[in-house]
C-alpha cells in the first residue's frame, strides 16, 4: 500500500462514525496528562503497553483552563515488507486542512486533528520491538500536539525543576547537561516537572510536563556515591538516540525522586553554557532583560511560532533569565540555582 493510500484509509477510519469505531477498538485506558484527560483506544492491547509505560503514575496537574478531553486511537498493522533497518526512518511533519501529520513510512504515522480533540496513531507490528521510538515519536507526537494546540500551551524543549510550586526552566541544546542537572537536582530534594519537554500556560507562566523518564549518560554515575541511587540508574534500560548517544532511561516514578504534584509557576529561565569556571560566584550570571526574548526565540524556533509565544516571552523577560556555567562539580551548579527558588 502506498503512503497516500494508507493515509486515505487511516483518515477515513479516524473520522468514521465513533460508535462503529468503538466496536473495533476494544481496548481502552484513561490517563490524565498535561492538565487534560486522554482516552486511548486500540484494536490491540499491545499498543496500550507503551501508553501505560509513558503515563502511568504521573501527578494529575490541573491548569486554570476549561477541562479538556482528548481521544487517541491506536491501530496495529502487519509487519512492513521492507528490509529491516537499524532504526525506523525519522518522522517527517506536514500540516494543512486543520490536520497535523507525522510520517515515518506508510505503516507508521500520526494524524492529529486538534479542533476535534482527536488523533490517530498507526504502527506496524515491528514497532512494538522499538518501544522508545513508538513512545516518543508516534504516541508522544499525538499527545503533546493535542495538549498544546487545544489548550494554548507554549511547547518548549527544556527541563524544569522546582520546589513549593515554584520552577526553574532549564534550556540548552541537546548534550548541554539538562538531564544530568535535573537528575542531581531531584537527588538533592527538588521536584522534577519534566526532563525534555515543558508546556507553559503563557498568562500565568504555569508549567506542566511529563515526569516519566530521565535520560542520563553513564558519566552521571560518577556524581553520586549513594549505592541505592547507583543501582537505580544501573538497572535502567539503555536507549540509543538518533544522534547515536546511548543513555540510561531512568524512571523517576520508581526511584528516589520527587515529582512536582502541581504545575510550577516559573521564576526564571536558565540557559546552560558548556563552559567550566572555578569560581562558584561566577557560575550564574543574569541576562539583560532586553535580550531575554531574542535568546528564548533563538533556542525555541518551533515554540516561537505558536500563538501564546509573545505573552510567554514578555512574561519571562519580567521574571528574569540567567546563564549557568559548569562548576567543578555539578552540585555547585545546583547550589547556584537554589536562591532563584526563594
Amino acid at each position: 500500500m502506498t503512503v497516500a493510500a494508507s493515509f486515505r484509509s487511516g483518515l477515513q477510519g479516524a473520522m468514521a462514525d465513533p460508535f462503529r469505531e468503538r466496536e473495533r477498538l476494544r481496548f481502552r485506558v484513561h490517563k490524565h496528562v498535561l492538565g487534560a484527560r486522554f482516552l486511548f483506544e486500540s484494536d490491540d492491547a499491545a499498543l496500550l503497553y507503551p501508553v501505560e509505560a509513558a503515563y502511568d503514575g504521573l501527578p494529575r496537574h490541573r491548569l486554570p483552563l476549561p477541562a479538556r478531553e482528548f481521544n487517541v486511537q491506536l491501530r496495529l498493522v502487519p509487519h512492513r515488507a521492507a528490509t529491516r533497518l537499524p532504526e525506523p526512518p525519522p518522522v517527517r511533519t506536514q500540516s494543512g486542512a486543520g490536520l497535523l501529520c507525522g510520517v515515518m513510512d506508510e505503516c507508521n504515522y500520526v494524524v492529529v486533528a486538534p479542533a476535534q480533540h482527536r488523533a490517530l496513531v498507526v504502527a506496524s507490528e515491528d514497532m512494538l520491538e522499538r518501544p522508545y521510538h513508538l513512545r516518543y515519536e508516534l504516541i508522544e507526537f499525538a499527545v503533546f500536539t493535542l495538549a498544546a494546540r487545544a489548550q494554548g500551551l507554549v511547547p518548549l524543549h527544556g527541563a524544569c525543576i522546582g520546589r513549593n510550586g515554584c520552577g526553574i526552566l532549564l534550556l540548552g541544546a541537546s548534550g548541554s547537561g539538562k538531564s544530568t542537572l535535573a537528575l542531581l537536582a531531584v537527588l538533592r530534594g527538588l521536584d522534577l516537572l519534566s526532563e525534555d519537554a515543558v508546556f507553559v500556560q503563557p498568562e500565568r507562566l504555569l508549567a506542566t510536563g511529563v515526569a516519566n523518564y530521565l535520560h542520563v549518560q553513564a558519566e552521571a554515575l560518577q556524581f553520586t556515591d549513594d549505592d541505592d541511587t547507583r543501582r537505580w540508574i544501573n538497572r535502567a534500560p539503555v536507549i540509543r538516540r538518533r544522534s547515536g548517544a546511548t543513555k540510561f532511561e531512568v524512571d523517576p516514578r520508581r526511584g528516589p525522586a520527587s515529582l512536582a504534584e502541581t504545575p510550577l509557576e516559573l521564576a526564571a529561565a536558565v540557559f546552560l553554557r558548556d563552559e567550566t569556571v572555578a569560581d562558584s560566584a561566577a557560575l550564574l550570571t543574569p541576562v539583560a532583560a532586553a535580550d531575554i526574548g531574542e535568546r528564548l526565540r533563538a533556542g525555541q524556533p518551533y515554540a516561537a511560532t505558536q500563538p501564546g509565544w509573545d505573552r510567554f516571552a514578555a512574561g519571562m523577560a519580567q521574571r528574569g533569565a540567567f546563564e549557568l556555567r559548569r562548576g567543578r562539580h555539578p552540585h555547585a551548579s545546583i547550589d547556584a540555582l537554589l536562591p532563584l527558588l526563594g
